[in-house]
């Protein structure tokens, strides 16, 4: 079992977390995250319902529902592959705690990670339950990627496991870029589970105008709808108008702080290979970003989107670990 307890168990590990959350946004993007009305299982089976029997058992469960196996796969695919991550995240979990002695100071972080996929079991749930309650849906997806971020960031550890770590003196700005872009990661959450990604479809205005009307109050109300089902969302056009108008604004902060960041960090030779990755990551991000709207959200620009946001934060999380190793590693 010792053995087992090495970078490439959680290497692998963080590379399904990845898997699982572009599946979840396949889902997502395929308005197929009620494509099973309960869970975990479908209609009542732990596969989608097929056979006569299994379809009349389904209709008798859910008489309100119709089976559409073409919504209930990816939801279904879904959750196979993350009750897989699940026990994978559990026996990572259970190895760091049973050796911390050779894996010091990693014991928060396995607390961590396990009750932060437990919390993501039950965001899953309540998405379904609560039908999408935007809440919920983007809780789940901010909960992926700090899940993936942990895991990436423990697999470098346990690479330099021998390693003395402390704190560089330009640490923190690699903290705050890492701050900024979780929180641009979750204003597109909220802009994807609000519905709010294709009401406008020119840029840099937003229907037709720089500053179009907007209704910031009912945009982050978190809850008090008054609606049991926000599937193809709830909120009027100015709502909507806002949340993009946010995120587009976001973008911009995002941009403008990982550009000094960069700045600052160049000095340093040995990292500047990662500072052109997370310098490409930006830039191709921006792309995608805007052809998301004027191209209307077509499916591989949106999950590559999702995608490089993924790598973006990765990216930021690499550079913190490099940066937290004695001077004469980088």
């Amino acid at each position: 079992m010792k053995n087992l307890l090495t970078h490439k168990l959680t290497f692998g590990t963080a590379c399904l977390a990845l898997i699982v959350i572009l599946l979840g946004a396949w889902t997502r993007l395929s308005d197929a995250g009620l494509g099973c009305p309960d869970w975990p299982g479908c209609y009542g089976h732990l596969s989608v319902p097929q056979s006569e029997v299994a379809l009349s058992k389904a209709k008798e469960l859910f008489p309100e529902h119709q089976v559409v196996a073409e919504k209930a796969w990816p939801e279904m695919i879904h959750r196979y592959f993350a009750g897989v991550l699940g026990l994978l995240v559990f026996l990572i979990t259970f190895l760091l705690i049973k050796y911390r002695d050779e894996v010091k100071n990693m014991t928060p972080l396995a607390v961590g990670l396990g009750g932060l996929i437990i919390f993501q079991a039950l965001l899953g749930m309540w998405t379904v339950t609560l039908g999408l309650w935007p809440v919920t849906v983007m809780g789940h997806l901010l909960g992926g990627f700090v899940t993936l971020s942990l895991l990436w960031y423990i697999t470098l550890r346990l690479r330099d496991r021998h390693v003395d770590f402390h704190q560089h003196e330009l640490t923190g700005v690699v903290k705050i870029a890492m701050l900024v872009v979780f929180f641009q990661i979750f204003l597109g959450g909220w802009t994807s589970s609000n519905y709010a990604a294709i009401i406008c479809s020119d840029f840099p205005t937003c229907q037709g105008s720089m500053l179009p009307p907007m209704d910031f109050v009912s945009a982050f109300q978190l809850w008090g709808h008054g609606v049991d089902n926000y599937e193809f969302g709830i909120l009027g056009n100015d709502a909507r108008v806002a949340i993009q108008w946010t995120h587009r604004m976001g973008a911009y902060i995002t941009i403008a702080v990982l550009i000094y960041m960069l700045t600052k960090v160049w000095q340093y030779k040995r990292l500047r290979n990662i500072l052109k990755i997370v310098a490409g990551l930006l830039l191709l991000q921006v792309i995608l970003g805007i052809s998301n709207v004027l191209f209307s959200i077509p499916m591989p620009i949106a999950l590559a989107h999702n995608g490089v946001a993924v790598m973006l934060l990765l990216s930021l999380v690499t550079l913190f670990h490099y940066m937290s190793l004695p001077k004469e590693r980088f």
